[in-house]
């Protein structure tokens, strides 16, 4: 299975081998399958083992976790988590807690590499609002040095499970998952996720405090 913003590319790439392969063999046969394959790779969209407990955020893409920090988002505060893909990751974005969008916004900005620190806030990015059973939740969809485009497959006011697909962001990038204060971070730096599968935190009772 593959996302459906990679086959204008794949099929291209395609089109690309098929013209060349009855062309007199040599390096272009070559080079156009190795194209071929790395879109096919590239936009790969492979099925994840939903976890099947309660009370649990689980990473919105596959990659590094590169950051882990209480922040201020707009004037609340929450457990932020990056992590940071590069061209060799799905690049899939999954639900990290089931709940409603309740608004999106587009943000233009520059294309730094998207592991520096700084291209959460400079970066061109998707910010994505989500009301969630236990309170405001926010994934920004951020790109970076070759990333040019992000993509949320969702609109204000649909209601998205937990786990489903959100977007996809198109080559190298980075999310930026702000959850609840509710929820305790389990993972740490340097350790590598899966969108839709790898536990990232759990929802602590105790912790439960209005802002």
């Amino acid at each position: 299975m593959f996302a459906k913003e990679g086959y204008p590319f794949i099929l291209t790439a395609l089109v690309v081998f098929i013209l060349i392969f009855f062309l007199p063999k040599g390096l272009l046969t070559f080079l156009s399958l190795v194209v071929l394959a790395l879109f096919l790779w590239f936009f790969r969209d492979p099925e994840r083992d939903i976890p099947p407990f309660d009370e649990i955020a689980v990473s919105a893409a596959d990659g590094k976790v590169i950051d882990i920090a209480e922040t201020e988002f707009e004037g609340r505060t929450y457990n932020k988590l990056s992590v940071f893909m590069n061209v060799f990751n799905v690049h899939v974005n999954r639900m990290p807690v089931a709940g409603t969008i309740t608004g999106m916004r587009h943000k233009p900005g520059s294309f730094i590499p998207a592991d520096r620190p700084d291209a959460g806030d400079r970066n061109e990015q998707n910010v994505i609002y989500v009301d969630t059973e236990y309170g405001p939740m926010i994934v920004k969809q951020i790109a970076g040095l070759v990333a040019r485009r992000t993509v949320c497959y969702w609109k204000k006011g649909d209601k998205v499970c937990f786990g489903d697909r959100l977007g996809i962001i198109k080559f190298s990038s980075r999310v930026d998952l702000f959850l609840p204060k509710s929820f305790d971070i389990i993972v740490k730096n340097g350790d590598i996720v899966k969108a839709g599968e790898t536990v990232i935190a759990k929802y602590n009772e105790k912790l439960d405090t209005d802002d």
